[in-house]
């Protein structure tokens, strides 16, 4: 039994050798990065993962092996066999690991020939991200996203061996399951043996590890496939991966030790960089007084100021009436920036209207006073408040919004990390974690006219907030947590609900009759009816923290097979029509919706 091989085996991979290995008869497999012809000599770079080697055909050495490489071109597929050489004097290349040495070729296999690839294998290629998804076998050659897959590797294997040596099991829950919609759209799975019947794949393992809990396995942990139908962005993709991880009989400083000490050995074992816990932690009420935002990066300053007591009863109406009416207005200290010119502030204007900001306000100040049409409207005694407050210095830029807390804080809370970047006040090169707490139990949706979760309605809410369930739902806290970095949300989790009375409580605060949630979470009601110990839990989401591990500004970078921002896989032409009879058998019928013109 023989194979295209031959007696030909791969000893060595393409960025292992060196000059301890001159003298070596080795064999190396790969493709053809790039063929040179200097003079009758044939230099071929040849990469496989882990990098690539120079490999050369002499004429004099070998004439017939020469002959043969005249006809490789780029991503040939080939073995070659040669002796391991150090590289003439003035001729090595400091860039690569193996640029000290050079394979001289006695044997070349032809493993495959190649078409012309639509873009170059290389980093710095200039192509559409459409095109790279289209072909995305070639994408993944490229060496920087091949780093980011074995990154991405890594950090798994660092989770499961950190989880593992704590005493987690791995453990798996199922993709079909029953729609449960209490965040984003579910993706539905017609059901061909129960007709007219669907199953979601699950949006989290939420449920069932909260079921494990109960079941009295303890330590849970999985990498699991999650699944939303949601508009897409740079950093959420439809099916994604998440670190869950669930404990029994433990508080929020268990889930945060726990995940701390994770986060240092991840950092450690892949990046080699030290991660020092206790994370700095923050309220929810704190984050978003200080930086606008419940995912603050706290690696810069620009904190906003709440100036609202000041301005109440100020002459500058759009002000004063905003507060009167329950808004709030707030400001950033640019410190440094009074060059900005009208056409810079204009388009920061345009950058908070993203956000729903109506305008934007603002002052330069100067030695001799502020420049700005509404300083006019400020007595001496505000003027000098704000001054305090904000720290103002001849050459600073104020900038303000008024409206009411939610626009206010996101406008300027994304404004602030807009200006951080801009300003060159953030360092790229740090990592710096914050924990988030005691986020508000519910959210009011003025569309559907009734209370959200704004985790799940799974979530505990703080002991001394249960009596305001019913009276005051706005005012209730939670006892989730999220893990922030660099201003992205890594993970969240909560403590979950163990007593029936306080979820039935709960359900009946999100405006849910006992028949619906009877109907939808009776299986979860009844398992917490046999016994359910105090547990909690956390999930990260692996794209996203591979992401920022690899620098990188987008998790489609990281992923190996994504969709594009309309949930498309470009590659496999996903989502497809099926066939007729697949229908039939499902007992579903397609009609044809109209769209305007």
């Amino acid at each position: 039994m023989s194979d295209i091989l031959g007696d030909m085996r791969r000893t060595h991979h393409c960025y292992i050798l060196g000059a301890e290995d001159t003298g070596k008869e080795v064999t190396l497999m790969g493709w053809v990065q790039r063929r040179r012809d200097h003079g009758g000599v044939i230099f071929i770079d040849l990469r496989d993962r882990e990098g690539i080697t120079q490999v050369v055909f002499n004429p004099e050495r070998n004439p017939e092996v020469h002959a043969k490489a005249h006809g490789l071109r780029g991503e040939f597929v080939i073995g070659v066999r040669g002796t391991v050489e150090l590289r003439p004097e003035g001729m090595s290349n400091p860039n690569l690991k193996t640029g000290g040495i050079e394979v001289m070729v006695s044997e070349l296999k032809i493993l495959n020939k190649a078409e012309t690839p639509p873009f170059m294998i290389e980093d710095r290629v200039d192509v559409s991200e459409n095109l790279r998804l289209k072909y995305r076998h070639l994408d993944l050659r490229r060496p920087n996203i091949q780093k980011n897959i074995i990154l991405r590797h890594k950090a798994s294997a660092a989770v499961r061996e950190f989880l593992n040596r704590e005493g987690f099991l791995d453990l798996e829950t199922p993709f079909l399951t029953r729609s449960t919609p209490e965040g984003a759209r579910d993706y539905l799975v017609p059901s061909r043996v129960n007709p007219g019947n669907f199953y979601a794949l699950p949006q989290s393992p939420q449920l069932f590890k909260q079921l494990f809990m109960i079941s009295g396995f303890d330590k849970y942990y999985q990498i699991a496939r999650c699944f939303r139908d949601e508009d897409l962005r740079a950093d959420r993709q439809p099916e994604f991966t998440q670190i869950d991880m669930e404990m029994s009989f433990v508080g929020e400083e268990d889930i945060m030790g726990i995940s701390e000490k994770m986060m240092q050995y991840l950092f450690k074992s892949v990046l080699d960089t030290d991660i020092a816990p206790p994370f700095q932690r923050l309220t929810y009420d704190e984050a978003i007084d200080r930086y606008g935002l419940d995912k603050p990066d706290i690696r810069f300053g620009l904190e906003l100021k709440d100036l609202s007591d000041i301005v109440e009863n100020s002459d500058f109406k759009v002000f004063s009436s905003v507060v009167k009416k329950g808004g709030i207005v707030k400001a950033i200290n640019a410190k440094g920036c009074i060059d900005f010119s009208r056409k810079e502030l204009d388009d920061l204007t345009d950058f908070v209207a993203i956000y729903r900001a109506r305008g934007m306000a603002w002052i330069k100040v100067k030695e001799d006073g502020w420049q700005s049409p509404i300083a006019k409207f400020f007595s001496d005694g505000e003027k000098q408040a704000m001054a305090e407050r904000l720290n103002m210095e001849a050459g600073d830029l104020i900038l303000f919004g008024a409206d009411t807390p939610k626009v206010v804080n996101e406008s300027l809370g994304n404004l602030r990390n807009h200006l951080g970047k801009r300003l060159g006040l953030i360092d790229e090169s740090a990592f710096a974690f914050t924990w988030v707490t005691h986020f508000p139990m519910f959210d009011y949706d003025e569309t559907e006219k009734r209370y959200q979760a704004l985790h799940h309605p799974f979530t505990s809410p703080l002991e001394e907030d249960f009596e305001r369930l019913e009276s005051e739902p706005l005012a209730v806290r939670s006892r989730a947590y999220d893990l922030v970095l660099n201003g992205f949300e890594l993970g969240g989790g909560s403590i979950r609900v163990h007593r029936t009375d306080l979820q039935r409580k709960i359900f009946k605060s999100l405006g849910m009759e006992a028949e619906e949630y009877e109907e939808k979470f009776g299986f979860l009601l009844s398992a917490l009816d046999s016994g359910a110990p105090p547990h909690g839990g956390i999930a990260f989401g692996l794209d996203r923290l591979v992401m920022l591990l690899c620098r990188e500004s987008s998790i489609r970078d990281v992923i190996p097979f994504p969709k594009t921002q309309k949930a498309a896989c470009l590659l496999t032409n996903a989502p497809s029509e099926v066939s007729k009879a697949q229908l039939i058998e499902l007992a579903l019928k397609l009609r044809k919706i109209k769209t305007e013109d």
